[in-house]
């Protein structure tokens, strides 16, 4: 007879809820999810949630294998089929402004504009017909090394001493500090405003992307037609931003997408927050694994951020699955450095990356903004290279 191994997973947001699912199948773990927050919970009746994510079609083949995308799609989803990005140097329909399409990918759609609330209540809804336990409004008192294990004591008395522990509770992971492992963070001097918008022209299912000199904004399309829009810009603005009438909103939202979809009515709450970029330097220890922004966190303005967390996910859930059927212990550090092979030079090549972007097209020199148009004209008519880029973006490579 097969042994039996113990999993707690720390953080139940979409990727730990995600890796939960994935891991939930096999019998050989009993598995335990901790959360200090509350349940969420998803209505349709309910405001649109100001933060969504953009779901490409990788993350949904994730997300089908664990059941929960039926559920999610027959929700609030939209499909975004084309994507437009281009500098303020620049206009819409220039030359170096890049566009692509799911034709041409031969895939239905880019990706899928989804309310995180509604994909963590997706997950949370299949885990309920597994032995899957989860505990929300469970804190976390101490996490201490007991041999080759953590130990964990919870505020309300328990201890659990499980064969891996799981940290996937986020930018800050309390998991991760309780391991010492250390961090190379940096802030970017801009913050991140988010609200809903009313747009006068129709989104047309188009994710619209415009670099600033502040840094760039997105408008997303929303399934009822509105948008959600992000716009990292300095910390000033942001918090203006915030106060504006709508009015005045209005007028300054509409100037900085340079009109792409004609007057943007505020249409939501608002909100804003500071923007970082992070990665630990170890994904793993004997016992232990980091997954998503818990291991890493990069700039928002691609989207990838979750789609790199439900990443790691399944290449967590692949490394156990061959491990146990090798009759190995899923918490042995010889087991989990696969995963951390697996997932640590793609996440920090794509953090370099958005982070390189972002400084490239902030820079206030003319000359700059100039080999930006010419570099953009350039990956559009660069064929091979331009696919690749966009099919590792949409997880399809």
């Amino acid at each position: 007879m097969k042994r039996s191994y113990d999993v707690v997973i720390v953080g139940a947001g979409m990727v730990g809820l995600t890796a939960a699912a994935l891991l939930s199948g096999n019998d050989q773990l009993r598995i335990t999810v901790i959360d200090s927050g509350k349940r969420p919970v998803f209505d349709t009746d309910d405001e649109v949630s100001l933060r969504v994510s953009a779901i490409a079609p990788g993350s949904v083949e994730v997300l089908s294998k664990t059941g929960a995308w039926t559920e999610i799609v027959r929700n609030r989803v939209c499909p975004y089929r084309d994507m437009k990005v281009w500098d303020a140097a620049g206009n819409v329909d220039g030359p170096e402004t890049l566009s692509f399409s799911a034709a041409e990918f031969a895939v239905g759609q880019l990706g899928f504009i989804v309310e995180n609330t509604l994909i963590r209540h997706a997950l949370l809804h299949q885990l309920e017909e597994s032995d899957v336990r989860i505990r929300f409004e469970t804190p976390i008192k101490t996490v201490t090394r007991a041999g080759h294990r953590f130990e964990i004591e919870l505020e309300v008395g328990d201890r659990l001493n499980p064969d891996l522990l799981i940290g996937a509770d986020g930018a800050n992971s309390f998991i991760r500090g309780s391991a010492n492992i250390g961090i190379r963070s940096w802030l970017h001097s801009q913050k991140a405003f988010v609200t809903c918008l009313k747009p006068e022209k129709s989104h047309c299912n188009t994710a619209w992307q415009r670099f600033l000199r502040t840094g760039p904004i997105g408008l997303l399309p929303l399934s009822d037609g509105r948008v959600s829009i992000v716009w990292s810009t300095t910390p000033e603005q942001a918090e203006e931003a915030l106060s504006m009438s709508d009015a005045e909103l209005s007028a300054t939202l509409a100037d900085v997408t340079d009109g792409v979809l004609g007057k943007l009515v505020p249409a939501g709450p608002r909100g804003a927050f500071p923007l970082k970029s992070q990665h630990a330097a170890e994904y793993v220890q004997a016992g232990l694994a980091l997954l998503g922004d818990a291991a890493h966190t990069v700039h928002p303005l691609a989207g990838q951020g979750v789609n790199l967390g439900i990443a790691d996910a399944e290449a967590l859930a692949k490394v156990i699955s061959t491990a146990l059927q090798a009759d190995e212990n899923p918490g042995d550090l010889p087991v989990l450095r696969n995963y951390e092979r697996a997932r640590k030079g793609a996440n920090k090549t794509m953090l370099h990356f958005m982070d390189g972007l972002n400084k490239l097209f902030s820079t206030e020199s003319e000359s700059l903004a100039r080999l930006r148009g010419v570099g953009m004209y350039a990956f559009n008519k660069s064929g091979p290279i331009r696919d690749h880029a966009v099919q590792v973006a949409l997880g399809i490579r």
